[in-house]
């Protein structure tokens, strides 16, 4: 199903907040839609959004509903372009995950799957993006 940039704004209203909480969409086209100001905190992931960037893409589910990188060349290739202009604004930055971003609930210093708060964004980010 096509998910535009109106439809997030609309669904985030409806959820209670006052604007889409990402900065950036990207659709399965790669065109790189910019939301809300980086200079306005997110409503992305609970906890981290005043010191964040929240980036999301179409896709994320399979056909069947499950969780799956459904990222097309076209997504990756802004994503990566997008994470690499955003890196020379914020040098020390760390590119993660939504579900880099849940509680450690074991405290073994390791957030692992069955932690994850969210499964987006169903690819590994911080190793996928940690030569940026």
């Amino acid at each position: 199903m096509d998910y535009t940039p109106d439809m997030m704004e609309r669904d985030h209203r409806e959820r209670g907040f006052n604007s889409a909480g990402y900065h950036f969409y990207i659709p399965r086209s790669g065109y790189r839609h910019p939301i809300r100001p980086l200079e306005l905190a997110g409503a992305h992931v609970t906890g981290f959004n005043k010191e964040s960037i929240g980036v999301c893409y179409e896709g994320g589910i399979s056909a069947e509903g499950k969780p799956a990188d459904t990222r097309t060349d076209a997504q990756k290739q802004a994503l990566l372009s997008l994470l690499k202009e955003l890196v020379v604004l914020y040098p020390d930055a760390e590119i993660v995950g939504h579900r880099d971003l849940s509680p450690d609930l074991n405290g073994d210093g390791v957030i692992s799957p069955d932690e994850w708060t969210k499964q987006c964004p169903c690819f590994d980010a911080k190793k996928e993006y940690a030569k940026i």
